[in-house]
C-alpha cells in the first residue's frame, strides 16, 4: 500500500493549478490513482466517509481524480464540457478539512470528458450527489477549495455541530 498524506487546509500546494497528464505519463497516472486509492481508502477507514480524492490533495500537481462511488473510477484529465442550468445547495465536506464542513452551490448536473487508465477517452453525466462530486474534484484541480465556493460568511460548521443543521439531521451533507 502507499498510503500518503492528505495536505491540509493552509497549505498553499493545494491553491496550485494542476498540469494536464501528458499520453507518455498514462502509467505514472496509474501509480497515482493506486495511491490516491490506498490514502483514501485509509481516511475511510478512520473517518467513515469519503467518495472521491485529487491528486493535489496528496501533493501531486497532475489532473488525476480517482473516485469509489457505485464503482472505482480513475479520471485522467478530467473536465467540465457541460453543466445545467439548475443549481443545488448542500453542505460539502473534504478531507483536507475533514472536520469542517461548507455550504456550497453546484450544478445539479453536469458533464464530464477524461481518459481513463487505458488512454481512452470517457464522456459521462453525472447528476446529484456525483455532479457535487466531480464538481469538487475537479476544484482541487483547478487549486479551487469548496473554501472559497461557500454561499456567504455564515455558510461553515464543524461536522461535530452538524446536529444543528437544518433541525437534527445531517441531510444534504455531502460525503466527498
Amino acid at each position: 500500500m502507499a498510503i500518503k498524506k492528505i495536505l491540509r487546509l493552509g497549505n498553499p500546494d493545494l491553491l496550485t493549478v494542476s498540469e494536464i497528464v501528458k499520453s507518455n505519463e498514462l502509467e505514472y497516472a496509474k501509480v497515482v490513482g493506486t495511491d490516491l486509492k490506498d490514502t483514501m481508502q485509509e481516511f475511510q477507514q478512520r473517518y467513515g466517509w469519503g467518495r472521491a480524492i485529487a491528486a493535489p490533495q496528496i501533493g501531486v500537481k497532475k489532473r488525476i481524480v480517482f473516485s469509489q462511488t457505485t464503482e472505482e473510477k480513475l479520471l485522467i484529465n478530467p473536465e467540465i464540457v457541460e453543466t445545467s442550468k439548475e443549481m443545488i445547495e448542500l453542505w460539502d465536506d473534504c478531507m483536507s478539512f475533514p472536520d469542517l464542513l461548507v455550504k456550497v452551490k453546484r450544478y445539479k448536473s453536469c458533464k464530464i470528458k477524461f481518459i481513463n487508465e487505458n488512454g481512452i477517452e470517457i464522456i459521462v453525466d453525472f447528476n446529484d450527489n456525483l455532479s457535487e462530486l466531480i464538481q469538487h474534484e475537479i476544484d482541487h484541480l483547478d487549486g479551487i477549495l469548496a473554501t472559497m465556493r461557500a454561499i456567504d460568511g455564515k455558510s461553515f460548521c464543524l461536522r461535530s455541530e452538524k446536529y444543528l443543521l437544518n433541525g437534527s439531521t445531517n441531510s444534504n451533507v455531502s460525503q466527498n
